[in-house]
């Protein structure tokens, strides 16, 4: 072939590559340009074009519409930077500096293998402070700092140490998480590396770059917020979350930053926490599994007009707290790994609480009932099922089921009433109700959760590659 004659066809190729790609934008919108890049590269680049493509779009079908406004706490400010501990072009690092005075409560995972950070936050918690110390959070994702020995805790107190110093707080007083891989060293030098450039961006209105900084798997931030009015003024409350997998209570069941300014002490906030965790964090599950990093902080500031929190105003203040924690939980299972529909598991006439809360969760946590939900299909005898392996007091003839409003199955039998078309059509929804009734006594109780799908096994098996 003669040289102008393979120059000519070199041409010709070029042009067939440009219409190619130009046709591959067309057709596959915002994840076009990754994949047509990867034309040039062969079939194997486009593949992993695909995936990676894939992987970053996918946003839960279960997700809130926008990330809400939430109000600025005062007392608190917020910063998030890019390290590169594991993510690329993505803010993973975030700090909250707390005012002088604030009060901290928490609740934290109880598996044996939990994380240097949760083991020192539960020491911090414990001690006592100077009732007019400030305080800060720090926070990473991409790395969970677990099961690393002792390089872990020299990794925690290099962080905090770091915080400390550019803030002028008490180590004492910083309280960090790390989520992520776990048994991987943290490259803890990358985040005091970019301490001060936190510090100097912190901001009132940074609470969103926050919950973009600590997500992991997961495909939407997560915020809540309350206002109620106390005594001289209004009290605020606003939080965030990450969740996706790994999910089961066992408090904490994810990581959870909630600020508030209300006048409240810090035994009075810990009481309140604690005493909401069963309606919330400890009533969630997505595949059964417990963190070893899972921490809940709650800071209270002291800094509303309202006066210090008591009687009436204390009780809607607890009930408002309850419902920002019940709130960011359910986004939690809204975003579950692969989710596309939350199951809301109520039990009741249960012999005793232990018995409503073991069937709820071996329905809840059974593989069999998510995937059957996943494929819409009304598959009520392994509802059956899940009550029978739970070990809780049960009764065929007096176990009644309902998908919804509808009646499916009492007195050891379908009922009468009850079709597969019916059961069928209820499936079919986003936000499904499966109701037990156990016949043995007064308990309930009432959990979350989501369905099965493949995207959960493509997540998760992929989630170190």
């Amino acid at each position: 072939m003669a040289k102008s004659d393979w120059k000519a066809e070199a041409k010709d190729l070029k042009k067939k590559i440009r219409k190619l790609k130009d046709q591959v934008t067309e057709a596959l919108g915002p994840v076009s340009e990754a994949v047509s890049d990867a034309v040039t590269q062969g079939v194997s680049g486009v593949r992993e074009a695909v995936k990676k493509a894939a992987s970053a779009k996918q946003v839960s079908p279960l997700a809130p519409a926008q990330f809400p406004d939430l109000p600025k706490i005062a007392g608190v400010e917020f910063a998030a930077v890019e390290a590169g501990i594991k993510y690329q072009n993505r803010k993973d690092v975030m700090l909250v500096r707390l005012a002088p005075g604030t009060a901290v409560a928490g609740a934290f995972t109880r598996s044996s293998t939990r994380s240097g950070c949760v083991r020192d936050c539960e020491s911090k918690l414990a001690m006592k402070v100077p009732v007019d110390a400030g305080a800060a959070i720090i926070v990473n994702s991409g790395n969970s700092n677990a099961f690393t020995g002792a390089v872990g805790d020299k990794a925690v107190a290099a962080v905090t140490g770091g915080v400390a110093k550019a803030l002028g707080l008490p180590a004492s007083r910083v309280y960090s998480s790390s989520t992520g891989v776990i048994g991987e060293p943290l490259p803890h030098e990358k985040i005091t590396a970019v301490i001060d450039q936190l510090a100097a961006g912190l901001s009132e209105e940074g609470i969103s770059w926050a919950a973009e900084a600590i997500m992991t798997t997961d495909t939407f931030p997560k915020g809540a917020a309350a206002v109620i009015e106390g005594e001289g003024g209004q009290v605020r409350i606003s939080g965030i979350a990450k969740g996706s997998g790994m999910i089961a209570p066992d408090m904490a069941t994810m990581l959870v930053y909630i600020f508030t300014d209300a006048r409240i002490s810090q035994a009075s906030l810990q009481k309140l926490v604690s005493r909401n965790l069963n309606g919330s964090f400890n009533s969630i599950t997505v595949d059964s599994d417990t963190s070893t990093s899972d921490t809940l902080l709650v800071a209270a500031t002291g800094l509303s007009e309202a006066a210090e929190l008591k009687g009436a105003a204390l009780k809607a203040f607890e009930t408002a707290l309850a419902e920002v924690m019940q709130n960011l939980a359910l986004q939690v299972v809204r975003d579950g790994e692969g989710a596309t529909k939350l199951i809301e598991v109520r039990v009741s006439g249960a012999a005793s609480d232990e018995d409503a809360a073991k069937v709820a969760f071996a329905i809840a946590n059974s593989p069999l009932v998510k995937t059957a939900v996943a494929g819409e299909d009304p598959n009520w005898g392994r509802i059956v099922m899940a009550v029978g392996k739970s070990g809780a007091a049960a009764e065929r003839d007096k176990l009644n089921i309902r998908f919804g409003d509808i009646l499916v199955a009492e007195k050891g039998w379908k009922s009468p009433g009850y079709t597969e078309e019916d059961g069928a059509a209820y499936m079919k929804g986003q936000e499904l109700v499966i109701d037990v009734s156990l016949g043995m006594g007064r308990a309930k109780r009432t959990v979350w959760t989501c369905d099965l799908t493949n995207r959960y096994i493509e997540i998760n098996a992929d989630y170190r590659s």
